[in-house]
């Protein structure tokens, strides 16, 4: 396991007054829920943000996509309930680009391809899902062999649904899961503490103002020292 000090809860990669994208840390929840009601990426962003949920939701202020906890990279939120309001139609009809780079088991049979299976609450265990799994929602990936390995493979994917874990279930369901997940692959591969898995990109045409905002992230270090032991396999 990697003896690296621990990457900061978050960075601003961009702001304005409608909206803030920010680099999440690792081991940082997005929203307070069951067991995580503290310290969360929203109470520490919380007087930045505006608009969004409120009432029952208020805890989720701002919040227009999430991360896994455990999934590092860039999100955007919001300061204002308009940009909120048209963040949130843009996601719905699919105008937010985003893309994320995971080293996987293995090599998949193509060098890109789809994923389409629907995704529901694995009847086994709650903190899981699965494919079908209870009250499925389609759900679709698209993938790109950014690089083939002797073991493994780095690929770039793209959402076009954003349903709870979805690449995760997705590359597990076709024999290929991300490296170090602890939930769906082999925890501890290549000396990682999570999943390899980064929000590396977000393109989106600003709500309020249209113009074109692109952020792009760079793989943190402990990932960067993953892919670097997973190259040295022979």
């Amino acid at each position: 396991m990697s003896d690296a000090p621990a990457p900061p809860a978050f960075t601003i990669a961009f702001q304005d007054e409608h909206l803030i994208v920010v680099d999440k840390g690792p081991g940082v929840v997005v929203h307070p829920a069951r067991g995580h009601r503290q310290d969360t990426l929203a109470q520490q962003l919380a007087p930045l943000l505006a608009g969004g949920a409120e009432g029952p939701d208020s805890e989720r202020r701002g919040i227009v996509h999430r991360l896994d906890r455990d999934t590092s990279g860039l999100m955007v939120l919001t300061r204002s309930d308009e940009a909120h309001r048209r963040l949130q139609a843009a996601l719905a009809h699919r105008l937010i680009e985003r893309e994320y780079l995971a080293l996987v088991e293995g090599r998949p049979p193509a060098r890109s391809g789809t994923i389409e299976a629907p995704i529901g609450r694995d009847p086994r265990v709650r903190t899981r899902m699965a494919v079908g799994g209870a009250n499925p929602r389609q759900a679709r990936t698209h993938f790109t062999l950014e690089r083939a390995l002797t073991e493994t493979s780095l690929l770039r994917l793209r959402l076009e649904t954003g349903r709870t874990h979805q690449i995760r279930v997705h590359l597990q369901a076709i024999g290929h899961a991300v490296c170090g997940d602890p939930e769906y692959g082999t925890p501890g591969l290549l000396g990682l503490d999570r999943q390899f898995l980064h929000a590396t990109r977000l393109a989106f045409d600003h709500p309020l103002t249209g113009e074109r905002i692109e952020v792009t992230s760079p793989l943190p270090a402990d990932l960067q020292s993953a892919l670097e032991r997973a190259e040295r396999v022979s």
